[in-house]
């Protein structure tokens, strides 16, 4: 073989390699994946029951419930369209709080999430850009129940 065929083939055959191994790793990641949905998207039936997902939003105000446990916290994540009620057990972030953005990893379970950890927004200015001007009117004192 000439070698100008040798390298066409070594190349084609790492080109294969490379392929194979990225589906591997998709194949073997995908139920670890972890995709971003908004409380309209649930509402609109996009997430599925017990797939992990995260879920963002802002927190509702006068919606926070601590339980008689000390460590389970109830409260609706709000999009401006739609809500969505989510239960946590554990030490809640200290930046947590009404009326501002948090995101929530966990899954679905009958309509509410049930949340393993919880992010709070750590910047003033910051805002999920799958929320637009939502924080500015949240923070302007406008009501987002409907």
């Amino acid at each position: 073989m000439k070698p100008k065929n040798q390298r066409l083939v070594l190349v084609a055959a790492a080109i294969a390699a490379v392929l194979v191994a990225v589906l591997l790793a998709m194949w073997g990641l995908r139920e670890r994946a972890s995709y971003f949905y908004t409380p309209a998207e649930i509402a609109s039936g996009k997430a599925a029951d017990g797939q992990a997902i995260r879920l963002g939003g802002m927190v509702e105000r006068g919606s926070v419930q601590r339980q008689s446990d000390g460590v389970t916290v109830r409260f609706l994540v709000t999009d401006g369209q739609a809500r969505t009620p989510v239960v946590y057990r554990g030490i809640v972030p200290d930046l947590f709080r009404e009326g501002s953005g948090a995101v929530a990893e966990g899954r679905l379970e009958k309509g509410t999430f049930v949340a393993d950890t919880i992010l709070a927004k750590h910047d003033e200015r910051y805002t999920p850009p799958e929320l637009g001007n939502l924080a500015a009117e949240h923070k302007a004192g406008k009501t987002l129940e409907k």
